[in-house]
């Protein structure tokens, strides 16, 4: 198993191998072991034609092609992409055995080397003539270990003695030389995400070189030197292509290097270190990986997590270098989780030789014909596939007991929503239950993210409400991950249900729910209502009534309407709960006509009005809505202090004690007629 490039030798080995065409599934009767392994090959690989002493196989990891080349070309090449869209089948003429050949960015143009000193290229533009135009490089007596393109329409050559940066013009089927650089290069490595070249140079090929490319432009970049366990006597090259890897981890590009276990030094077994590499300043190394024993290793990136495959054991290491242990300038770390095997696949045997009752063929994982391609790649080119890998979550919930550890873990990963509630279920309901500081680190963790993303949010908006600023700080609106749980989350997939639990104690319950508000009001994140009326009932389910008063009386549940109107409810089982209703819509201020709705809502007309007056609103309250309420008491002499009220204000407003006809007072005026006779109506001021 290998972390570079489809070598002839290696292509040779794998036209031994025999096999079927065929497709993959999943194996089954490992499915109930499934909760054990946290990587697996996706599903739906890229199929291709196996290696064979006829079909030459080669891999662009620009853009994540497969190349099968038949007998030069001659007889076919096809390229496989991510998806089927992207599958190319042509034909060229064969002009000698392919070493390396790739597509630009878009398929657009193809470049083919067959020798050491030039590169072919065809078009592949529509209405441009399909013909083939060749280019040497210029620097004599260099030989061309490859090449790599960093646009569509731009490619670097790398020579045993520099580099070569062209721009390719396909309308007149030339190249115009942009730059180059003259340096003794041993290997190449390129990292299509970030257009970064890293060429080996010296003779121990320890020192790294690395360019960066960008629209037609070339710049060189601080070089470093890679700590080698040894150094020989005499010097020869020490650092192979084989023990290097480049990619990007959480936004970063680092140099990943396999250092392998020295028996000159203590070391108890091999390492990765890494190596980042800023675009501008210098090289450093920041994180070692202790692997833990020896042997054949290949390195993955998946989901800004690195996957290290131990061939010998048939297992695979991840490690999250966020996840810290600082030991002076350098982080070291240890596997995440314990070692575990890719989950095992099975291929059935197809086409007319295979039988119905045929058992699938279990695939070889941890193949010594594997080669993995960053970031998340591998290829078994004597089976003819290509697989992304994957991890998978839920199996991590049961191999990482620390909650605290599991949630730094879990919040990072790209698909974690789902599984970082299933841990808070588990932990409210499962062996952790109980324990309430574990619930108070995960609840802080989880808030800390939400309150980030508020913050971002905010500031967003506050930016482009101000509209564009003289600054150059260009403001992204801030993409909300699945890192976020919010106030709704947590409440539908997690506290509704744990508050119907029957098997938990209410004490335990109410905690739980007090220790979320905590969290979320020490991280300044305004709690949403749905949360305090989820503690009040649950109070009120348990006759918690004392503490609900409590709660309320030193504000420990936050004032709001929809919480007043609750409390309203809950008058029939808890009487006080109406006057607690009541001071809570008092103290929002902005609630007094809900105030003036309840009081009339209990026949307490008087207090209404004395309560509207308090306030000032008087003058502008509807009459017929008192009215209305005070005939419904049946009690006439309220009814009278009422209409008299609203008769002096009247008067005071209009100078005519009667209602206007938009009032609709009318039957009230012809009751109170009835009831206390004309002549009880108040009269008109005369001059």
């Amino acid at each position: 198993m290998t972390a570079s490039r489809l070598t002839d030798a290696e292509v040779e080995t794998l036209a031994k191998v025999k096999t079927q065409r065929c497709g993959l599934i999943k194996d089954s009767l490992l499915n109930d072991m499934s909760d054990e392994y946290y990587l697996e090959l996706s599903e739906n690989p890229v199929q291709f034609e196996n290696a064979s002493s006829v079909n030459n196989v080669f891999f662009d990891e620009a853009n994540k092609q497969v190349f099968a080349v038949r007998s030069g070309g001659a007889t076919g090449v096809v390229v496989k992409g991510p998806d089927d869209k992207s599958s190319v089948a042509f034909r060229m003429d064969d002009k000698g055995e392919v070493k390396c050949i790739k597509f630009s960015l878009g398929n657009k143009i193809l470049a083919v080397q067959r020798t050491t000193k030039s590169v072919d290229f065809i078009n592949f533009i529509p209405d441009y003539p399909h013909l083939e135009f060749s280019h040497e490089c210029k620097t004599k007596n260099a030989s061309i270990l490859g090449f790599c393109w960093t646009n569509w329409n731009e490619i670097v050559f790398v020579t045993d003695q520099g580099i070569e940066f062209y721009q390719v013009l396909p309308d007149k089927r030339t190249l115009k030389l942009l730059k180059s650089q003259s340096i003794n290069v041993n290997w190449y490595m390129y990292c299509p995400e970030t257009a970064v070249l890293l060429l080996s140079t010296t003779v121990q090929g320890n020192v790294l070189q690395p360019f960066a490319f960008k629209s037609a432009t070339m710049s060189k970049m601080s070089k470093f030197e890679i700590e080698l366990p040894a150094v020989p006597k005499p010097a020869k090259l020490s650092l192979s292509e084989r023990d290097i890897a480049v990619a990007t981890i959480y936004d970063q590009l680092y140099v990943m290097y396999l250092k392998h276990h020295s028996r000159t030094t203590n070391s108890p077994g091999a390492e990765v270190v890494l190596y980042h590499l800023p675009r501008e300043g210098t090289c450093k190394k920041t994180h070692v990986l202790k692997l833990n024993t020896t042997g054949k290793f290949a390195l993955n990136v998946v989901d800004n997590l690195v996957v290290v495959h131990h061939q010998s054991s048939q297992t695979s290491l991840i490690y999250d270098i966020k996840l810290r242990e600082l030991d002076g300038n350098v982080n070291v770390h240890q596997p995440v989780l314990p070692a575990r095997s890719i989950n095992p696949f099975k291929i059935p045997l197809t086409g007319p030789a295979a039988a119905p009752s045929q058992a699938p063929v279990p695939c070889e994982l941890y193949s010594s014909s594997w080669s993995v391609f960053q970031p998340d790649i591998i290829i078994s080119a004597s089976e003819g596939y290509l697989w992304y890998l994957q991890v998978k979550l839920q199996p991590t919930l049961n191999l990482l007991q620390d909650k605290g550890k599991l949630m730094d873990f879990l919040l990072r990963r790209r698909d974690c929503k789902m599984v970082i509630l299933s841990v808070c279920s588990q932990m409210l309901i499962g062996g952790d239950k109980g324990n309430l500081s574990v619930v108070a680190t995960v609840f802080d963790k989880l808030n800390q993210v939400y309150k980030e993303y508020l913050d971002a949010e905010q500031a967003y908006t506050a930016a482009m409400e101000s509209g564009p600023s003289r600054s150059s700080t260009t403001y992204k609106r801030p993409v909300r991950t699945q890192a976020v749980i919010d106030q709704s989350d947590m409440y539908t997939h997690v506290l509704s249900d744990f508050t119907e639990k029957k098997d938990v104690k209410h004490k335990f319950i109410i905690a739980v729910l007090m220790e979320y508000i905590r969290s979320l009001n020490q991280c300044q994140i305004p709690v949403q209502h749905y949360l305090y009326e989820l503690v009040i009932k649950t109070l009120v389910h348990h006759n918690l009534f004392y503490m609900l008063h409590q709660f309320l009386q030193y504000h420990v549940l936050s004032d709001s309407k929809p919480l007043a109107c609750l409390l309203l409810s809950l008058e029939s089982t808890y009487p006080p709960a109406h006057q607690l209703s009541l001071d809570m819509l008092k103290r929002l201020s902005t609630a007094n006509d809900e105030i003036v709705e309840v009081l009339l809502s209990k026949q307490q007309v008087l207090a209404a009005l004395r309560f509207i007056r308090s306030v000032g609103g008087h003058d502008n309250v509807s009459a017929r809505k008192f009215l209305d309420a005070a005939r419904q008491t049946n009690n006439t002499m309220l009814f009278y202090t009422i209409f008299r009220f609203f008769e002096q204000r009247n008067m005071r407003l209009r100078g005519n004690p009667g209602f206007n006809q938009g009032e609709h007072c009318e039957e009230h005026v012809v009751f109170f007629k009835e009831t206390f006779g004309e002549n009880a109506l108040m009269k008109q001021a005369t001059a």
